[in-house]
């Protein structure tokens, strides 16, 4: 594949025109050494809500992909950076394993996995990506590879974890795997009448439950503010199956079972729409059910089963906003709510998810604390929106994910991730000619200028 196209994120904003190619690792330092003045950078599956997989003017690369191999007696596994979770996980499951985190979908690579570093539903007690990862194979804006652990580069480590792409090509990575007795979750449900029990119930389990996420309905105010469908979930074992799921013990995640088409009428996504939708989803969900057993798809992934799920938003595309403060500005997460609420923007997705401790990445987006994330139509009026939002989290000490991002500017930048710097001076070492470049990282004036 190669050519000019057109590229935007998964919120199909802001699109940008980029010479596309896809080339083995091998190719990479040729691509390097040929690098125009626009630069070149490393594109996985496309799931970053904004612009960060995308280069205006320069070069976009994708990898060719290769077969996982499981090592160390089965304790890591060797993978290429440009697998999918979704591969990743079907390779896994049939040896009894599955990957130690997971975001809420299966169509990101391990290499977009690392430089998002992502996370998932088990971040307060397992970490980041970035946590598991025990090397990477990286090649730097020089063309040469780097095989980089935490303990042997710990500055390239925690600039290439969060980093976004901008360090270099992940073309594979060692990786720790969590043992299984079977490709089943079981799951407990709690309905939720406000958002600080939701908060409460979930600190209240955290030494004791895995896997944690709220569903929150976004336009409920006033005593019912924050209202909540709160699941909680655990690998199934095998004497916890019923028959049928016991028969397909190891059936590994399929794709999507349903597509979106490529246009949807306008107002699919409506305030009437979502707010008969949020009054339907709380309703029908249990007071408390414990013990259900879902497949990993269903409690992990359930939008990764409709195709093109982000076209429902309209030809205008949407915008994902994620932040996260700390625990003792929890004040501020609730008042977010309240002004998201009264705002009276839609939001079909919103959840909320609580961090343990963060990791040394530089610009890793987790830190302890709460964070919520909500999609919403891009239109003009979230302008006013996202700015009184980005005020209450500078102030509370919070910060908001690059790899949702669209919109932010680089002085906000600069206050929510005080380790630029450190990062800055990593893209010096690591990329001194700039080769590697986005959009996001030209919008953030991530680099660090040299005039």
């Amino acid at each position: 594949m190669s050519g000019e196209v057109t590229l935007t994120g998964w919120g199909r904003t802001a699109p940008t025109a980029a010479w596309l190619r896809t080339v083995t690792a091998e190719d990479v330092a040729a691509e390097i050494a040929a690098a125009s003045e626009r630069g070149l950078l490393v594109r996985g599956l496309g799931r970053s809500y904004g612009d960060a997989a995308q280069n205006a003017g320069g070069v976009v690369l994708t990898l060719r992909d290769s077969a996982p191999t499981l090592v160390e007696g089965g304790a890591a596994v060797r993978v290429s950076g440009a697998t999918s979770l979704h591969d990743l996980m079907a390779f896994l499951l049939s040896h009894q394993r599955f990957v130690p985190v997971t975001p809420g979908t299966r169509y990101v690579t391990v290499g977009g996995a690392i430089a998002c570093d992502i996370h998932g539903k088990n971040h307060h007690v397992a970490g980041s990506f970035s946590d598991h990862v025990r090397s990477f194979d990286l090649i730097d804006g020089t063309g040469v590879t780097h095989t980089v652990t935490r303990e042997s580069d710990p500055d390239t480590f925690n600039a290439t974890a969060g980093g976004m792409g901008l360090t270099g090509v992940i073309t594979s990575a060692l990786i720790d795997v969590l043992p299984v007795e079977s490709a089943w979750m079981r799951v407990t449900t709690e309905r939720i009448g406000g958002v600080r029990e939701v908060m409460d119930q979930i600190k209240a389990t955290d030494a004791t439950t895995t896997y944690s996420v709220a569903w929150i309905d976004t336009l409920a105010r006033g005593d019912a503010l924050g209202r909540s469908v709160l699941t909680r979930g655990e690998h199934a074992r095998f004497d916890e199956l019923g028959a049928t799921a016991a028969e397909a013990r190891w059936t590994p995640p399929k794709g999507p079972i349903l597509h979106a088409p490529p246009w949807l009428p306008r107002g699919l996504v409506s305030l009437p729409t979502i707010t008969a939708f949020n009054e339907l989803w709380f309703r029908k969900a249990p007071r408390h059910r414990e013990g259900e057993i879902q497949s990993i798809s269903a409690f992990f992934h359930p939008l990764d089963a409709v195709g093109g799920w982000n076209r429902m938003y309209g030809s205008t595309g949407m915008v994902q906003y994620q932040f996260v403060v700390p625990d003792e500005a929890e004040d501020a997460l609730i008042e977010a709510l309240r002004i998201i609420a009264n705002a009276r923007n839609p939001s079909f997705l919103a959840v909320l998810k609580r961090f343990g401790r963060g990791n040394q990445g530089y610009l890793s987006f987790p830190r302890e604390g709460w964070t919520l994330a909500l999609d919403m139509p891009a239109k003009v009026s979230l302008i006013p929106l996202f700015a009184l939002l980005d005020a209450l989290v500078l102030a509370a000490g919070g910060r908001l994910y690059l790899a949702k991002d669209a919109r932010m500017n680089a002085a906000d930048l600069a206050t929510m991730y005080p380790r630029l710097p450190q990062f800055q001076a990593s893209l010096t070492r690591l990329d001194p000619a700039g080769v590697f470049q986005s959009d996001l990282a030209r919008r953030l004036s991530l680099r660090r200028s040299t005039s």
